[in-house]
């Protein structure tokens, strides 16, 4: 008798998936053609991209690359013209000599690798802060980098960097013994005051008599001869690495039960927001000095690190106010439950909740503050905009423009975008969604 049975005995072998659901082309299906009007906008996009490409790319890779002047630029682009090959295009040869002067400005030449050397141990000072894997050996470099820095990138004497390093020890000093004696609140108004008074009035003499009792130094360089992205970055970098912890103490300050050290955190946070950074570009460049000590000489662009590191500290101070407004009012109970004083509290259990909720808010304004630093070409600082109108006043050159903007926008583009980068590895890291 037939067996008329309805269900299945043997197991469908497996087969693979149709090639219009998979691969290359399944991703286009599914994501450009998966409809009429999915397609209809993926043939106008498409469109639209090819005609600016087509337009773009020749003019980008123009063969005016050995040109010497804005005049042999043009007249290689209308022999192309005459020839049939296209007369439109980009004339790189002021890129190709003027780009060092875009790097580093008007420094000496011969001592380049100076700054390149200053740059090549910022990334391995930066590497143990950014990643959890790099040396914690190589935080030594971190804390000494920023004097080493200055002296190699100023030159001059290794005193002063040296006499400047310590007065971070004078405030930890400072912390240490008036807290034993006096309370924590007197232990920070000490170490905040003692650092204060020891660099205005004790550094340089003391610099000055140790350089000549031993004299150790090397060549000095003016401030007037930095410029290009050297500047730029030395602006950019000191303002984000010293914004972030002034910016938390203000936003502490901020929220204090202390009624005076809130007011002044107040104060200092809405007087420096509610002024734009140019004004105090030129505060730096006209007034600071007005305030120091007589025979003080501070240097121009010390001035404007100042002023954009304080601007950028009051944003900061409500980026990370924000995070700590976002935790639960429960974390600071459990940190008060555990026996944790203020600070303990603050390191270890509510900052860093605080701070990784921040971090799209603190990279923002990051990347604001770096493009910011290029507000120093109006006080007269030769930033990469500031040497572009340089450049441009050469009768070699004058008259270009896009080929410099394009180049200087270009490098702007690469930091700004490996900081958003780096903000969202540090997102996915630390699973801030969850």
């Amino acid at each position: 008798m037939a067996d008329l049975s309805f269900v299945r005995k043997d197991i469908i072998p497996e087969r693979a998936a149709p090639l219009s659901e998979t691969g290359v082309i399944g991703w286009f299906r599914k994501n450009m053609f998966s409809d009429i009007p999915n397609t209809i906008l993926t043939i106008i996009v498409a469109y639209f991209i090819i005609s600016v490409l087509g337009n773009i790319l020749p003019w980008v890779f123009s063969p005016t690359w050995n040109s010497g002047s804005l005049t042999e630029c043009r007249g290689i682009l209308a022999e192309l013209g005459r020839s049939g090959h296209g007369g439109g295009g980009a004339c790189w040869g002021v890129i190709r000599e003027r780009w060092l002067q875009l790097l580093f400005g008007f420094y000496p030449s011969e001592l380049y690798w100076r700054p390149i050397l200053a740059f090549i141990l910022l990334g391995l000072a930066l590497a143990p802060v950014l990643f959890d894997k790099a040396s914690r050996k190589l935080l030594y470099l971190t804390a000494i980098y920023p004097f080493l820095c200055f002296w190699l990138i100023w030159g001059g004497s290794i005193w002063f960097p040296i006499t400047v390093f310590s007065g971070f020890i004078v405030s930890y000093l400072g912390y240490v013994y008036v807290n034993k004696i006096f309370g924590s609140l007197a232990g920070v108004i000490a170490s905040i005051a003692l650092p204060i008074i020891w660099w205005l009035f004790i550094t340089s003499p003391l610099s000055t008599l140790l350089q000549s009792i031993i004299p150790l130094g090397s060549e000095s360089i003016d401030s007037d001869r930095l410029g290009g992205f050297m500047l730029a970055v030395l602006i950019g970098v000191t303002g984000i690495a010293l914004s972030l912890p002034i910016g938390i103490l203000l936003a502490l300050g901020r929220q204090s039960n202390l009624p005076i050290l809130k007011a002044v955190c107040v104060c200092f946070i809405e007087f420096i927001r509610g002024v734009p950074l140019i004004t105090l570009l030129f505060v730096a460049s006209t007034l600071l000095n007005i305030f120091l000590p007589p025979g003080s000489n501070f240097d121009l662009i010390l001035r404007v690190m100042i002023m954009v590191t304080l601007f950028a500290a009051a944003y900061m101070a409500e980026v990370v106010r924000g995070g700590l407004a976002a935790l639960p009012k429960g974390q600071y109970e459990a940190a008060d439950s555990l026996g944790l004083d203020y600070w303990k509290a603050q390191r270890l259990i509510i900052m860093p909740q605080a701070l990784k909720i921040s971090i799209p808010g603190i990279v923002s304004t990051f990347i604001g503050l770096f493009k910011d630093t290029t507000l120093v070409s109006i006080i007269g600082l030769l930033d990469p905009l500031g040497l572009s109108t340089n450049i441009r006043a050469d009768m070699a050159w004058n008259g270009i423009l896009w080929e410099l903007y394009g180049f200087v926008g270009l490098i702007f583009f690469i930091f700004c975008f490996s900081m958003s980068r780096y903000s969202m590895y540090l997102e996915r890291k630390l699973a801030t969604g969850h």
